[in-house]
């Protein structure tokens, strides 16, 4: 499936250059699920459900189901991501990619992105700054980061490259406010 090898090729290129350094930890005596397990726990199609993706893209009876785990060994980035479709015909997918262990601020995540996409653009309306582009397989792909528990993570949604920025925005901003 395109989308699935866009995510792959995507989770590659979105490695961060920080520093490995534990996330601060709390002074709360109560045991509190470490910053990892927080984030470890962002379900894709939890985050962004089939109901809000069809009403964004005017799709009756969208779909939402797990896709492929994409771990990448060398930028520590542990994808999951969920797939919507249309009658077994694919209308996008939601990435949600986790740096454990690793400090990056997001503003520069998305930058590095955008330096690593030919003719990216920036998109407004999100706080650390959000990335559009359309890439060689035909997909489109906004994208943006947020620190989650102390976790670097960035969430992306990626479909048919006639998707326009405005229409993929709000299921970027749904996907990261159901994250926080």
């Amino acid at each position: 499936m395109r989308i699935a090898v866009a995510l792959v090729a995507f989770a590659a290129l979105t490695a961060c250059s920080a520093e490995d350094k534990p996330a601060p930890s709390s002074s709360s005596p109560a045991p509190k699920p470490s910053t990892n397990a927080v984030a470890a726990s962002l379900d894709p199609c939890a985050l962004l459900p089939a109901a809000a993706v069809s009403k964004a893209l005017f799709l009756d009876n969208l779909t939402a189901v797990p896709g492929p785990v994409q771990d990448n060994a060398t930028s520590g980035g542990k994808a999951r991501t969920c797939e919507y479709k249309l009658d077994d015909k694919a209308a996008g997918a939601l990435a949600v990619t986790r740096y454990d262990g690793r400090q990056a601020k997001p503003a520069d995540m998305v930058a590095s992105i955008k330096k690593a996409k030919p003719g990216a653009q920036d998109v407004a309306g999100f706080p650390d700054g959000a990335v559009y582009y359309v890439d060689e397989q035909k997909t489109a792909t906004l994208a943006a980061a947020e620190l989650v528990s102390g976790t670097p993570v960035l969430i992306n949604y990626t479909g048919p490259a006639k998707m326009t920025p405005e229409q993929l925005a709000p299921l970027v901003k749904a996907a990261l406010a159901a994250s926080r």
